[in-house]
């Protein structure tokens, strides 16, 4: 009954909201995307646009590719070839059931969202330090344990920042095995007519009768990008949501969504764009900038473990105004730390 109980429980949300401007040299905004590493979907708005300037539409259809290989051997990913050729920091992180833990006969420590009855350990390698001392007993026990002891197979989504000039070293590297390139899916649509928040960039709270908080547009934002009805009309019983108040209707709104395995320098590119989407006079007062992680990544934002358990959301999304003021809003599930 006890677990039925839990069930039957909404799961815990946390969202985190803050605001400060890109000019400011203490600003978090490039930090914190940088350090979101598993991004699967990427969307803008852009209230009072029709059509998007070729510079933009060019980056968003260069946020690609990335590489899908089936029954990859784990024990690849620490060979010296492969840190020399595509690794100059960072670590191996494993989320393993008791089970396949303890067959592993690696040192770990359990889930910190684990409970009472630990079921599942977290398994952490720093690959660079490991290519270092390839004569250690370590790295003899880590290389016997994938390929001997507990030899785990997976099918991996690869993504790689390649600051060269060979575009195809992913799929020469891995080429023994069934690997296929993908480009991400860009959805572009105008939204026509679209009742928007009235916001204050100074008021995250908001102010009655004067502006939407940031929660309401978060709310919003949501139901905007699952193309929910807004109208409230009395006779739609799938959705009773409408706009917050106040509000204003825009003739058209541009949105954009990139579904993939999306990197956070191609991330860094489009928020960095939007930053200067004000340069040049415009009609509209703010856009916003929304990206969703994968809900069964190992981690949320740098090391901080994230665990699924019934949503698995790890999310943030920017509001770029006009004077270069921004809103940052994160937000995390119930088996997740407070964001950074």
């Amino acid at each position: 009954m006890a677990t039925l109980r839990r069930l039957r429980e909404a799961p815990r949300h946390l969202l985190v909201c803050e605001k400060s401007n890109f000019g400011n040299h203490k600003s978090r905004h490039r930090h914190l995307v940088q350090t979101h590493y598993y991004n699967y979907r990427v969307s803008f708005l852009i209230p009072e646009c029709g059509i998007l300037s070729e510079e933009l539409k060019n980056l968003v259809m260069q946020t690609g590719p990335y590489y899908f290989v089936k029954n990859l051997p784990l024990h690849e990913l620490i060979t010296p070839e492969f840190i020399s050729t595509f690794i100059k920091k960072g670590k191996l992180i494993l989320s393993l059931d008791k089970d396949t833990y303890e067959e592993t006969g690696l040192q770990g420590h359990p889930s910190q969202f684990s409970g009472r009855k630990i079921m599942k350990f977290i398994v952490s390698i720093d690959l660079m330090e490991l290519s270092l001392n390839l004569d250690s007993k370590k790295y003899e026990r880590i290389s016997w344990s994938f390929k001997e002891k507990k030899p785990l197979k997976f099918d991996f989504l690869l993504a790689w920042h390649n600051t060269g000039s060979e575009e195809s070293t992913m799929m020469s590297y891995f080429s023994k095995y069934q690997i296929q390139e993908h480009q991400p899916k860009v959805a572009l649509s105008t939204v026509r007519d679209l009742q928007c928040p009235v916001l204050q960039s100074s008021e995250l709270e908001g102010t009655p009768e004067v502006s939407c908080q940031a929660l309401e547009l978060f709310d919003w934002l949501g139901a905007v990008f699952s193309n929910v009805n807004l109208n409230n009309e009395p006779n739609n019983f799938i959705s009773t949501y409408c706009c917050p108040q106040p509000s204003t209707v825009v003739a058209k709104a541009y949105l954009c969504t990139i579904t993939g395995f999306i990197l956070p320098e191609k991330i860094c590119l489009l928020l960095e764009h939007l930053c200067h989407y004000f340069d040049e006079l415009k009609l509209a007062p703010w856009v916003t900038l929304s990206v969703q992680g994968f809900a069964d990544s190992p981690v949320s934002w740098g090391k901080n473990e994230h665990g699924f358990w019934k949503g698995g959301e790890h999310l943030y999304n920017f509001v770029i105004f006009n004077n270069q003021d921004y809103w940052l809003q994160m937000a995390v599930g119930a088996n997740d730390h407070c964001p950074p």
